[in-house]
């Protein structure tokens, strides 16, 4: 069985948009924080279109090349404007955590009403023995009240916003990380921690 894991680009203050930010109105300033990949010369091998640094792509394409399913939550997929009916990722069917009476979804998208834990197991059967990949804050901090996280990327891009989204939403205690490894590159730093349980 593979592994669960969040990977998102933040600001250094945990910033996961910029003030302004929301469903018709995009990232605000926090759209800055992925013009790493498409401020290199290295083309990532999963993700058509994207131009990374060769250190950016080695840390990207190693963790998508990884993913057999997302989970996102609500918020994530509106925002997205539900990424089309599609899934962020090219080759992994997208679950989406959501209520009764959601929006329908797309072909390549499940819809799963029952709460995270339900919504991992049903990404975990579908990855089989590829890992399942976390969108958005209030999934990974569902995930981790609920102890199914085991690792955490935090593609940190040296910004301070100072208001918008955060990306880590209020957790009943501390959740312990190691970090695994650390990639300094051009406009952005990868860092790589696990869950300790």
């Amino acid at each position: 069985m593979g592994k669960v894991f969040s990977a998102h680009a933040v600001s250094v203050d945990g910033y996961i948009t910029g003030r302004g930010a929301g469903p018709g109105h995009g990232l605000g300033d926090g759209g800055m924080l992925f013009d790493w990949y498409f401020g290199g010369d290295t083309p990532s091998r999963v993700f058509d279109g994207f131009r990374l640094s060769e250190q950016s792509a080695r840390v990207f394409d190693e963790l998508a090349g990884r993913i057999g399913a997302v989970v996102a939550g609500r918020n994530t997929y509106e925002d997205s404007e539900q990424f089309g009916g599609g899934s962020p990722h090219p080759d992994a069917r997208l679950f989406v955590v959501g209520h009764p009476g959601a929006p329908e979804v797309g072909e390549r998208q499940t819809l799963v009403t029952t709460g995270i834990e339900d919504a991992i197991a049903a990404a975990r059967r579908e990855a089989g023995q590829r890992d399942v990949g976390l969108m958005g804050g209030g999934v990974l901090a569902a995930a981790l009240r609920a102890g199914l996280v085991d690792e955490i990327v935090l593609h940190q891009v040296p910004i301070l916003l100072g208001g918008g989204r955060p990306f880590f939403q209020e957790l009943p205690e501390p959740v312990r990380l190691r970090l695994v490894e650390a990639v300094a590159a051009p406009g952005v730093t990868h860092l790589h921690y696990a869950v300790e349980r």
